[in-house]
């Protein structure tokens, strides 16, 4: 027959196992990725973020013009999301500042294996047409991660007849490998 204090023993193991067990739980049900419908500012846009964003406004250099650009992004699980939009006069001038956007993109990744490829976008526009570009760099260090970014550009014509550009951009790797997906088909134009 078992001693009392082994049977105390037992007992104490047993509610430490299920307390562990509770904290895992209560652990799993607190999202790192809080998925929600976000609608861009100045445009027609809704995106889906993965967390609360921030937005800001700031004039950038496009070509040889600064362009005002509204922008709403988040941090969460290893990785930055975020949108961002510009109104051009036509598609030509959007188109322009897509390669601009683009052109920087390749500054900032400069040394970095970049893979560039044709992108679709539901009820995108046609010209400039939708690209996708995804961007590693090793790291310096073995014990350092890669640095990575995965950008996409398309546009939309607006109703009043100019065309909304937009960046979407996931930076960094984050902790869930859908993650980055969910983010570029959660982009939703209106119909």
């Amino acid at each position: 027959m078992p001693s009392s204090s082994s049977c105390r023993r037992a007992r104490t193991s047993a509610s430490c196992a299920i307390c562990a067990t509770l904290l895992l739980v209560l652990a799993a049900c607190s999202p790192v990725f809080n998925w929600r419908e976000v609608p861009l500012q100045g445009g027609e846009l809704v995106a889906l973020l993965p967390c609360k964003p921030d937005r800001a406004e700031r004039q950038m250099p496009l070509g040889d013009q600064s362009v005002r650009v509204d922008m709403a992004g988040c941090e969460t699980g290893g990785a930055t999301f975020a949108v961002a939009h510009a109104n051009a006069a036509d598609a030509t001038q959007a188109q322009a500042w897509m390669n601009a956007w683009r052109m920087q993109a390749y500054a900032q990744w400069a040394g970095a294996r970049v893979e560039e490829s044709p992108a679709g976008v539901v009820r995108a526009a046609l010209a400039p047409a939708p690209l996708r570009l995804d961007a590693s760099l090793p790291p310096a260090d073995r014990s350092a991660p890669a640095r990575q970014a995965s950008l996409l550009w398309f546009a939309h014509r607006n109703r009043d007849g100019t065309v909304a550009l937009y960046q979407a951009t996931v930076l960094g790797s984050p902790s869930s490998p859908e993650a980055v997906e969910n983010f570029f088909s959660g982009l939703r134009l209106p119909g």
